[in-house]
Order: structure tokens, then C-alpha cells, then sequence
């Protein structure tokens, strides 16, 4: 007697819109992650809990991430700091949002690492990389940036900011630096070295 099939497992669906469709400003990373974390949130496509802002930095504020769009070669870009998002879906695979990535929108977490961070083995130690890994909704509470950070001595913007008002909390207009700083003790989130981070959040088993 024959058995029933089995199901396929659902394909994935995106938890944002596609690339071009999001809300985008150049170098202004921080803020565009925020504005995935509100589409999320304000679309109830998936619990916002299963979504993380990883913000990507190190204490020389020196990383290299390779398959950027600003250098889409075989060379890594060298970031003072990058933020991405991190999808950990329920059905057991995760998956980063790039909004500066060459790579798919969203990509795999195993193909986005190997890809786009390779190895610390073959990195000098001043330029591994780090990450600082907040939930949702507590970046879309506590996130706020004056965008000073983008302006030169003179006051003049060295990249034209976002179209829509700064972000800000009830009680803060600035904390940027909190979300960049990869020391544990300062901010919100967990702060993981890039072997600690992969073995988190992969599917593999390490």
C-alpha cells in the first residue's frame, strides 16, 4: 500500500520588500535596518521577535566585508562599522538583509558568512569582526541618531541624509556610538566574536 506523500517544506518568503522597494539612503546603514525592523513590525508577516539589527564593528572600527556593492570584486570594503539584519526563521533556517550586498536579498546566514566575512583565520586580529546583536523591538525602541556622525567640521552633510525626520526616543536624540561600541558592557544586545556568532545563529552544526 502506497504511503501518503510527504509535504514539501514551505519556501521561504521574505520578511521585507524587495531590495529596490525598501527604504534606502547610502550610508546611512543603521537607519535602514530600523526601517526593516518597523516594516516588520507594522506588517505582522512574521513576529517581530525572530528579527535581530546586528550591527558589525570592531574597536579599531576598521572590518572588511566582502561582496559589497561599493566594491563588488574580489576585495573586501573596509567598514568603520555595517549594519545588517538577521531573520532567525521558525522554520530553521536564518537569513541576513543587506541592503549593500551583491549577494541575494535575503541571503542564506551559512552562504551570507562564508561569502561575505570568510575567516578570521587568514585576518589580522585588529581587523576581525565583531557583532552586537539586538532584537527588534528593542532597536525600534532605543535606536536614535541626529546624524551629527554625517556631517564634516564645516556642518556640511558628507553624505545627503534620509528624506523622512531623524529618528529619536522620548528621551534621547543620539546613542549611535552605543549601538557601534562592541564592548559588552555598554548598550543593549550580545556582543559575539564571528565564531561565536556563526555557531548562534547557523544551521550547520559546528
Amino acid at each position: 500500500m502506497q504511503g501518503n506523500p510527504v509535504p514539501a517544506a514551505p519556501r521561504y518568503q521574505p520578511a521585507c520588500p524587495t531590495r529596490v522597494a525598501c527604504v534606502y539612503s547610502s550610508c546611512y546603514c543603521e537607519e535602514n535596518i530600523w526601517k526593516l525592523c518597523e516594516y516588520i513590525k507594522n506588517h505582522d508577516q512574521y513576529p517581530l521577535e525572530e528579527c535581530y539589527a546586528v550591527f558589525i564593528s570592531n574597536e579599531k572600527k576598521m572590518i572588511p566585508i566582502w561582496k559589497q556593492q561599493a566594491r563588488p570584486g574580489n576585495g573586501p570594503v573596509i567598514w568603520d562599522y555595517h549594519v545588517v539584519l538577521l531573520h532567525v526563521s521558525s522554520g530553521g533556517q536564518s537569513f541576513i538583509y543587506d541592503l549593500d550586498t551583491v549577494l541575494p536579498f535575503p541571503c542564506p546566514f551559512d552562504t551570507y558568512v562564508e561569502d561575505a566575512f570568510k575567516s578570521d583565520d587568514d585576518i589580522h586580529p585588529q581587523f576581525r569582526r565583531k557583532f552586537r546583536v539586538i532584537r527588534a523591538d528593542c532597536y525600534l525602541k532605543n535606536f536614535a541618531s541626529d546624524r551629527s556622525h554625517m556631517k564634516d567640521f564645516s556642518g556640511n552633510w558628507r553624505e545627503p541624509p534620509p528624506p523622512y525626520p531623524c529618528i529619536e526616543t522620548g528621551d534621547c536624540k543620539m546613542n549611535l556610538n552605543d549601538f557601534i561600541s562592541m564592548d559588552p558592557e555598554v548598550g543593549w544586545g550580545a556582543v559575539y566574536t564571528l565564531p561565536e556568532f556563526a555557531h548562534r545563529f547557523s544551521s550547520k552544526s559546528y
